[in-house]
């Protein structure tokens, strides 16, 4: 059964509806490839059971004749999202055991559809980090390596775990978040396709909160198809959310494989940043030429406040940081440990239960909301936001898409960047414009370095247009070819 991981969920979908194969079949098959990756320790929790138990039930509705969207297809979740019944850890140790008794919006949606839950997958602690490392499970090991080499290299973060899964076949596609670039870079570094969507597309609710006003949810594949199929079960409004979008869906599938013939594409030279390695110039040059023999125009546009993004988002994303974690405090779930006083419960527990990284960010947020330092800090970032978001609304006034390189590299080794923060927080420097902007963004993959490691290409959206980045990824993805898969080490 194990020709059955490897396929995309389009064909998957195809098999079941036409009983080729069944969805507990296909369920068991990813169960012993999640069984037989644990060296990867891309999952902090595997559901087999509940797993079979959904797949049962999905056979009974495909064959009474009421098979949803995504009736019988095994995938994973991101351990931010909130599962009733299922332990939510969202990476730390201060969530200990957490089992919520709710279901968040989006993977309730997804179970709407008839997808199949095979665990909860390993991210950084609270969606903080680049790596995969800040996990309290250990950190995620991507399935490509160097050629001729062993040693193992990060699929980046926040959602490791979701990228990993999906390149090494352990699951037909992933839920994961994006804050500032937390589904993208991984997507790069790994081989895989992954979108993070307008700012409100998908609902927040049950979603354990990083920064409010910047987390987005959204899906990784295999493939451009995949994602859409994904989006199309995982968008939609909802009440519970206060900043999901009143708007309807679209049928985001059917936007793949369409001609992009006259789309005029734009390539702002503020990304060509100091220092950028060759091939991540190399491959940016293909995918405009990939894009021109398709028939769109290539626009040289400017986003002159792009230089500030990076610092301004690490001043607003540490802020709403600090606030929304502070209600872990040993009081009402998770890890507490007892003190001598009030004050003394909270100090411990927090110190015990929060990662280093985590405790950094907490430390630089409540530092840049403090008395005396808030107008020079917090208040100039928010102004700095909304002079990049008028960046992308000149630009969208001239084009209908944007195209950059996704991260500013191929996968590092793993504890590479770990003793140096700023380093580490570069690798989101093509992606955290789009999360303070709030549009949407895809990451496509477009090719190998010189080591045999996976490449990826961003294309930035209007808000709300998934449907023209699908158009223009479908293209990207038909002109890369890209079929290569991490040779199997495991």
């Amino acid at each position: 059964m194990s020709e059955l991981t490897g396929i995309t969920l389009k064909a998957a979908l195809d098999g079941l509806a036409a009983r080729r194969f069944s969805a507990e079949e296909i369920t068991r098959a990813h169960i012993q490839a999640i069984e037989a990756a644990r060296p990867l320790n891309a999952f902090v929790l595997e559901t087999p059971d509940r797993a079979l138990e959904m797949a049962r039930a999905s056979d009974a509705r495909i064959a009474a004749g009421d098979a949803g969207p995504l009736e019988g297809a095994p995938i994973g979740i991101k351990d931010l999202f909130c599962t009733q019944g299922v332990r939510s850890t969202a990476g730390s140790r201060i969530l200990g055991n957490f089992i919520p008794p709710y279901e968040s919006t989006v993977t309730s949606q997804l179970w709407r559809d008839g997808a199949v839950m095979l665990g909860k997958l390993n991210m950084d602690e609270f969606a903080m980090g680049s790596s995969n490392e800040t996990s309290a499970f250990g950190p995620v090991v991507n399935p490509w390596r160097s050629e001729g080499s062993n040693r193992d290299l990060t699929p980046g973060g926040s959602s490791g775990g979701s990228a990993a899964a999906v390149a090494a076949d352990l699951v037909l596609g992933a839920t994961a978040t994006d804050t500032g670039g937390s589904i993208r870079q991984p997507a790069s570094l790994t081989g895989t396709v992954g979108m993070k969507p307008t700012y409100g597309r998908c609902s927040r609710w049950g979603v354990v909160a990083f920064a409010s006003s910047l987390d987005q949810a959204g899906p990784i594949a295999r493939t451009v198809e995949d994602v859409a199929i994904l989006m199309r079960s995982m968008s939609g409004h909802d009440p519970k959310d206060s900043t999901s979008l009143p708007v309807e869906v679209p049928d985001f599938p059917s936007f793949v494989g369409r001609s992009p013939k006259g789309l005029r594409i734009g390539v702002p030279k503020e990304y060509r940043v100091d220092d950028m390695p060759a091939e991540i110039d190399a491959l940016w040059a293909r995918g405009v030429a990939w894009l021109k023999d398709a028939g769109c125009e290539i626009v040289d546009v400017s986003l002159p406040h792009t230089r500030y993004a990076l610092p301004a988002y690490y001043i607003i994303a540490p802020a709403e940081a600090s606030s929304n974690l502070a209600r872990y405090d040993g009081m009402r779930y998770g890890l507490r440990v007892d003190g001598a006083s009030l004050n003394e419960v909270y100090e411990e527990t927090r110190a015990a239960g929060f990662g280093e990284e985590v405790k950094r960010r907490i430390l630089i947020g409540a530092y840049v909301l403090s008395a005396g330092y808030y107008d020079a800090y917090y208040l100039k970032a928010q102004k700095v936001r909304r002079r990049i978001a008028d960046d992308f609304e000149t630009a969208f006034q001239h084009v209908d898409a944007l195209l950059t390189p996704t991260a500013p590299s191929a996968a590092f080794g793993l504890g590479d960047n770990t003793a140096d923060p700023v380093a580490m927080y570069l690798n989101d420097i093509f992606t955290v414009t789009v999360n303070l902007a709030g549009l949407p963004a895809i990451s496509v993959p477009g090719g190998l370095d010189a080591k045999g490691l996976p490449l990826g290409l961003q294309l930035i959206g209007r808000p709300l247009d998934e449907g023209t980045l699908f158009t223009l990824a479908g293209a990207m993805e038909k002109a890369s070819a890209f079929a290569s898969k991490p040779a199997r080490w495991w």
